[in-house]
């Protein structure tokens, strides 16, 4: 189990799902992850509702109205935590990234503004107030990090360094690290170093999908999650597979948002984890 009672800047903080029916999507994920409620509150811009997921009586996620404009879809986004939104937006624009939304107020939680990256990917800006983040990570039910798929990953590393001064490092074939010096999170027996924020794939050219970002949650019982996913609703969208330390799956949620779920593989940790 890992608590946080702070973020600090270039730092993920933060998920939240936008959903048609946010009540309904209350529903979904109270029966999938044992999440309890607390809410309504309303959406900074006062059309339609929020509520924030507990976990053992501690924030982990948000789920809000989908906005009415043309085109939204039911997504989980992340939110990274900056100590000035207006500054972040600036590297943003200076990077070759494109301001979506705000800044704006998010009271009492916090200010935010919405970007993409050069690729079109979709990321938060968070400058927190009342609400730092995730309250608890990196447990079963609980969110624990959060993926870039990336058309451009040269580029994204780029981009990402410019703004959060994330630092890149290839890692397991393909796939790369994305880690912030100094900072210290996860969990002491995790299998990559603790200063990890986020994590980049590539995407496959010979498949026509956008760069985005998307999130992942822990679980320690991945076929119960898969049965509970189907029956509210759900379906999966990429079976149960293993890498050498978790068993992984893609699930999207009764309204169409993906997320993926992982449990640890912990007979195939270090043994000095």
């Amino acid at each position: 189990m890992s608590e946080r009672l702070n973020y600090p800047a270039g730092v993920p903080c933060w998920v939240e799902t936008l959903q048609p029916q946010p009540r309904a999507a209350c529903d979904f994920y109270a029966a999938l992850f044992g999440w309890q409620f607390a809410g309504p509150g309303p959406m900074p811009d006062a059309g339609g509702e929020y509520f924030v997921a507990q976990h053992g009586g501690r924030d982990v996620a948000g789920i809000a109205s989908l906005p009415p404009h043309a085109g939204a879809v039911p997504v989980w986004s992340t939110h990274v935590r900056v100590d000035d939104v207006g500054a972040a937006v600036a590297r943003t624009i200076s990077a070759g990234g494109s301001v979506l939304a705000g800044p704006f107020d998010a009271l009492p939680a916090g200010r935010m503004a919405v970007i993409a990256d050069p690729q079109g990917a979709v990321v938060a800006l968070w400058e927190a107030r009342s609400r730092e983040g995730a309250q608890r990570i990196n447990e079963p039910g609980a969110w624990s990090m959060s993926m870039l798929h990336a058309g451009d990953p040269a580029g994204a590393a780029r981009f990402y360094g410019a703004v959060f001064g994330w630092q890149h490092e290839p890692f397991d074939g393909d796939d790369a690290l994305f880690r912030l010096p100094g900072y210290v999170g996860g969990e002491p027996q995790q299998p990559v170093p603790r200063d990890v924020v986020a994590v980049m794939t590539p995407l496959d050219p010979s498949i026509a999908l956008p760069s985005r970002w998307t999130v992942d949650f822990w679980t320690d019982d991945i076929d119960g999650v898969l049965e509970r996913a189907l029956r509210l609703g759900g379906r999966i969208v990429v079976p149960r597979f293993d890498t050498p330390f978790f068993r992984h799956a893609v699930v999207g949620d009764a309204a169409g948002a993906t997320f993926s779920i992982s449990e640890l593989i912990r007979g195939n940790l270090p043994a000095n984890a």
